[in-house]
């Protein structure tokens, strides 16, 4: 816990292990630090939704617009894995093009 960390820091300043400046310093790298993991628990809690807005279109793997190459990083599945659902959705239902070109349009490349 951040408490127990703050206690620890603030001992050993009084042992004489640390100086003023080396203890407001590990404060401070342990406060922000503390912050950082609070900042990434609030915007990755794991949910479908948190999971969306972290989707980007990939710069270097990609083929048109780079749709394929976001969505095996999103979610650990090869991109050519992908390339061949766009295109058999494309084939059988008609609707692999059309869901393409609204990723395509609307998710924010890297």
């Amino acid at each position: 816990m951040i408490s127990d960390e703050i206690k620890r820091l603030h001992e050993l300043h009084q042992a004489g292990a640390l100086t003023d400046a080396e203890f407001e310093q590990a404060k401070a790298k342990v406060l922000a630090s503390e912050r950082v993991s609070l900042n990434k628990t609030a915007a990755g809690d794991g949910s479908f939704a948190s999971e969306l807005n972290a989707l980007r279109r990939s710069r270097t793997d990609r083929w048109l617009s780079g749709v394929c190459g976001g969505l095996a990083v999103a979610s650990g599945v090869e991109a050519w894995i992908w390339r061949l659902v766009f295109t058999l959705f494309t084939l059988t239902f008609g609707f692999g093009a059309v869901i393409y070109l609204l990723l395509w349009i609307f998710v924010p490349e890297e």
